[in-house]
């Protein structure tokens, strides 16, 4: 690493010698496979800019001229030439590097949103800033791609920012004909057909010095010639494309040749007003295991051997590949289940439906307001859509999921991958926010399965609702072992621990709730608990329970709406908690007081949620025992409770109760 040793501040790459980049370029590639194969994370993007980031930096004057990347997964080469290299082993690890660009990491980083299609938009405000307080020698780059453009606020921007003709807005796309997987729709063949321009121009300026040299009938020949190029150029590149726009176009350029990019990037940086210049690259590129992964060429990895590429340890079956399995089954019984997935089949587990029911898969592109709707206008034709996405990507469809789906109560299934911390891809990637968002949807409902086993079946039971929306969330990782209930209560709720206030004696589970013993001498406590958090209730009972508290774990199949057995058990206790790894503001504990202050019950209700803010990058477990949501943190917590509340509540001198 003796050159990208002595690269410190993206300065340092102007000094260098057209020998000593090329080097450069193999050093970074070697640096990032040994690096992100020993935490994970976007190896094939990073691979794929390495001569393009040089480039921007070598021409541009970051973080003057502000550079954003769209997403930002591919912004590792930006991070190691704006001084972070050092800090690559800390990379997605609490208190080290983030996976995205991030404020608070280096003045060079302008944004830190890892959700797509935003850039352009930022592009346009901070253009629009610098013009109106008179900063017209600074220039904006916008970095898209990775099927970025699929998405409608691209366009949106576009409109914008083509209207400001001395706007100085660089447009980089680059083209790798990714997202996750190969792009999806008309664009992606645009933007193929694009590449086919320089033979077109190469034509016709050979043409052009040959004919003009001829005279009159040479220039009118050239003219007659042009003609015939133009509606040839535009049977392949669109009228409606960047042209008509008004914005200025180069390329395609070759994204790997660093003497290409510089000239187009020096002649960006001139142009006066708004400019596209069109990179094509390859994912993966240098690196033999990510090339040859058809799937996504290594898009996102866990821990790797760096020599093969193969992932280290054994996974223990996920969350996602159990969804898969079951939802490929349900196609197989249904004629009328269709999936919809916004340019991620195979992290949301969709691929292996589109190989065996490929007339009912639909691959949207990166266009979450899209797949909504059009799943509304299937529901519309009589199918039954299940659109997978992951949780914190449905932000962005909230006013398609209340006003064209819910609004018609159609039956259109939502499944929330990823639902709750997440960890290490940070702030923009944690699913806190679904249960606000979808349990203020009338006529909705949402489930939140605690296994393996109760995601089979709610995964059934939603897919059976057909007069309005339903929604399955679950977590990222490794599936829990199956939690067996003590009993389940006619309206779908199970009763996984029962203290003294809780019984069902005919043990069919429609028995009303009643008090065996009569008045308990220790204080009783009801955790409601939301989905995977079931194991951390159950845990955090049995130490309870060792202290003298009298503890009742629930979990609620559907948590939206609130099952009528949820006010009525809180009515038997002491003291309601309630428990899930959403925020606490607008949760189900929300949704519970009130379904307890409608019912005039008066228990005094707790909450134990993810707090109203930003989450640093960290495992999941690291964050969750961070915040207290864990069982040493439950337990304490709920100790700390009943001391204030009252009821005569001792824990260092137990009752015996259990």
């Amino acid at each position: 690493m003796e050159i990208l040793n002595r690269i410190h501040t993206p300065a340092d790459l102007r000094a260098l010698t057209d020998t000593e980049l090329e080097a450069l370029t193999g050093e970074i590639r070697d640096f990032l496979v040994e690096k992100v194969s020993a935490t994970g994370g976007h190896l094939g993007p990073n691979l794929g800019v390495i001569e393009l980031t040089i480039a921007l930096h070598r021409v541009f004057d970051s973080p003057n001229d502000p550079v954003i990347f769209d997403t930002s997964h591919q912004s590792y080469v930006h991070k190691i030439l704006t001084g972070r290299a050092g800090r690559f082993d800390s990379l997605r690890q609490r208190g080290g590097l983030s996976g995205y660009t991030s404020r608070s990491e280096s003045d060079h980083d302008w944004t830190e949103s890892s959700h797509a299609s935003a850039s352009l938009s930022y592009a346009d405000g901070l253009a629009k800033a610098f013009g109106i307080t008179g900063q017209t020698d600074r220039t904006v780059v916008a970095v898209v791609g990775d099927g970025a453009l699929t998405g409608g606020m691209c366009w949106e921007a576009l409109n914008n920012i083509a209207a400001g003709r001395d706007r100085r807005v660089v447009i980089v796309v680059n083209d790798n004909g990714r997202s996750y997987s190969p792009t999806i729709g008309g664009l992606a063949e645009n933007l193929a057909s694009l590449r086919m321009q320089p033979f077109y121009d190469r034509v016709m300026e050979q043409g052009k010095t040959t004919l003009n040299s001829m005279g009159w009938v040479g220039r009118r020949t050239f003219e007659a010639l042009r003609a015939v190029k133009e509606g040839v150029r535009h049977s392949v590149i669109p009228s409606e494309m960047f042209p008509e726009l008004g914005m200025k176009y180069i390329g395609p350029v070759d994204g790997h040749d660093l003497g290409s990019l510089e000239n187009a990037f020096r002649y960006a940086r001139e142009h006066q007003g708004p400019i596209i210049v069109h990179c094509v690259t390859e994912k993966g590129r240098g690196y033999a295991p990510a090339e040859n992964n058809v799937a996504d060429l290594m898009h996102s990895t866990g821990v790797i051997d760096p020599l093969t590429g193969e992932a280290v340890g054994v996974s223990a079956p996920g969350w996602t590949g159990l969804f898969s399995s079951e939802l490929v089954e349900l196609g197989s019984e249904r004629e009328d289940i269709v999936a919809i997935t916004a340019a991620m089949a195979g992290p949301t587990g969709l691929a292996r439906f589109g190989e065996v029911h490929p007339e009912r898969f639909f691959d949207v592109g990166i266009a979450e307001q899209h797949a909504l709707t059009s799943a509304a206008g299937l529901a519309l034709g009589g199918l039954h859509p299940v659109v997978a996405v992951y949780s914190t990507f449905l932000n962005r469809a909230f006013d398609q999921l209340l006003m064209d789906v819910a609004l018609l109560g159609l039956p259109v299934t939502l499944v929330l991958d990823r639902a709750g911390v997440t960890g290490s891809d940070g702030a923009s990637h944690n699913g806190v926010w679904d249960l606000v968002v979808t349990g203020i949807i009338p006529g909705i409902r949402v489930s939140a399965p605690r296994d393996g086993q109760r995601l089979t079946e709610l995964l059934r039971e939603a897919t059976e609702i057909d007069d309005g929306p339903s929604v399955v969330r679950f977590p990222k990782g490794s599936l829990p072992d199956d939690l067996p209930e003590a009993f389940t209560l006619g309206d779908g709720v199970d009763v996984l621990v029962y203290s003294d206030c809780v019984a069902d004696p005919e043990g069919d589970g429609d028995a009303p709730l009643v008090d065996d013993d009569g008045p308990s001498a220790a204080p009783s406590v009801l955790i409601v608990s939301v989905g995977a958090m079931a194991h951390t209730a159950v845990e955090a009972a049995t130490r309870l329970r060792e202290r003298g508290v009298d503890t009742t774990v629930i979990d609620p199949k559907w948590v939206v709406p609130v099952a009528p057995s949820v006010p009525a058990l809180a009515a038997d206790h002491d003291l309601v908690v309630t428990l899930e790894d959403g925020v606490i503001h607008g949760g189900v504990g929300s949704l519970i007081a009130e379904a307890l202050n409608a019912s005039e019950i008066d228990t005094p209700l707790r909450q134990l949620a993810v707090p109203e803010r930003f989450l640093d990058h960290a495992s999941r477990g690291e964050i969750l025992g961070e915040l207290g949501l864990d069982a040493d943190g439950v337990t304490e917590q709920i100790d700390s409770w009943l001391r204030t509340i009252g009821f005569g509540y001792d824990a260092e001198n137990p009752t015996g109760h259990s």
